[in-house]
């Protein structure tokens, strides 16, 4: 068979390298972290999609971000549960699974900064631009945030993912807890300068993007309310914009720590846990900042869980 269209169709995946009893632990926790994330995510889209008064470009651009958390959190967990409770010999993925895992992953990854990038522009314009905010922020502008966040992902995705597809294979280990595109291109023997180049480009583009799109927010909104001296509308601004800069936070840092820990192959298993977090961590936080954060949600959860009680009495 020619060497240059060479695919193995089962791969081996080396999973978490844990003992036994951790391994329970861990499968224990990570499938209660699950079930939190699904239900409370889920749970404040279908409260924002229900309440008509929750129809405002905030919360309708917010309902991306459960979404892209709900991916982030699938691709991951459900294989992890399954190879946790799998013989480390019988880990086997088929390379098209492999390869799904990885666009998702990635996706997962690109659409956590382009989605809060997107949200902190509604909160520059709401607060520095308030009176024009209705105009600005119309049902066209939003629809063009909204496919300017996901089409600014799946295209470049798709060509990193692309790029290690279109290589031969001469392995068929995975060295990982889940495949990701370093997986798949390492799985060849080719030359991977390509894939290399691309990939850092791509890191490097949307992390300078996305830091340099929410400094800058912040360095506008932070200038307009010193400028202010309406404290009833700074104290708006700040609790509001807290929110967001909380989610960011949490994200950049679940993010950094893989891609630091990858510089040092010493904590191979330690960068394993770092990238599990990062598919974990905000999904399970983020419905939590926002739903204890935000009044109306918060006061639209509390009603109806209220109401819950009172019809089971």
């Amino acid at each position: 068979m020619d060497n240059l269209t060479f695919r193995y169709s089962v791969l081996l995946v080396e999973g978490l390298q844990i003992t036994p009893q951790s391994s329970q632990l861990t499968f224990i926790f990570l499938l209660m972290a699950y079930v939190f994330a699904m239900v409370s995510n889920i749970g404040i889209l279908i409260q924002i999609l229900a309440e008509k008064s929750l129809h405002q470009p905030m919360y309708i651009l917010f309902c991306h971000l459960p979404v892209s958390d709900i991916i982030g959190i699938t691709v991951l967990v459900p294989r992890l549960l399954k190879d946790l409770m799998t013989d480390p010999s019988e880990r086997y993925i088929t390379y098209i699974e492999c390869v799904f895992q990885a666009f998702f992953a990635h996706f997962y990854g690109t659409t956590s900064h382009t989605i809060l990038m997107i949200m902190a522009f509604d909160r520059y314009v709401a607060i520095c631009n308030p009176l024009r905010y209705p105009t600005i922020m119309s049902n066209k502008m939003i629809v063009k945030l909204s496919a300017g966040a996901w089409g600014a992902a799946v295209v470049p995705v798709s060509i990193l993912i692309g790029l290690s597809v279109r290589l031969s294979h001469c392995r068929s280990f995975i060295a990982n807890h889940f495949c990701d595109n370093p997986s798949l291109f390492k799985l060849s023997c080719e030359n991977t300068v390509i894939n290399n180049v691309y990939g850092l480009t791509f890191t490097v583009v949307l992390l300078t993007s996305s830091l340099g799109c929410v400094l800058l927010t912040y360095l506008r909104i932070v200038m307009v309310c010193i400028k202010s001296n309406n404290k009833a509308t700074n104290s708006k601004a700040i609790k509001t914009c807290s929110t967001h800069l909380a989610v960011y936070i949490i994200m950049q840092i679940c993010g950094f720590v893989p891609i630091v820990l990858h510089r040092f192959p010493v904590y191979a298993e330690s960068r394993k846990f770092g990238g599990m977090m990062f598919h974990v961590i905000p999904p399970g936080l983020n419905p939590i900042i926002y739903g204890l954060q935000s009044k109306e949600i918060r006061q639209r959860m509390l009603k109806k869980w209220n109401q819950s009680a009172v019809q089971k009495v």
